[in-house]
């Protein structure tokens, strides 16, 4: 698995937006949706609320990929 710092400008960033800000989906269409299938986790739990608001320091895998929030 690959791991990747995504660095943020605001102080949170909701887990959809997350998925399509890092290109892990390519719309926020299918990032709702995978959510919403339980096929992404935050921090090593399966996640299912797409507005999850995501802080520095969060890990979130989906599909072979790990992103961890960096601080800016």
């Amino acid at each position: 698995m690959e791991k990747r710092i995504i660095e943020i400008e605001d102080e949170f960033i909701k887990l959809d937006s997350l998925l399509k800000f890092s290109g892990l989906c390519d719309t926020g269409g299918l990032a709702k949706s995978v959510i919403k299938e339980g096929l992404v986790k935050v921090n090593g739990e399966v996640e299912t609320r797409r507005g999850k608001k995501l802080y520095p320091k969060d890990e979130i895998e989906f599909d072979g990929n790990i992103v961890e929030i960096g601080e800016k």
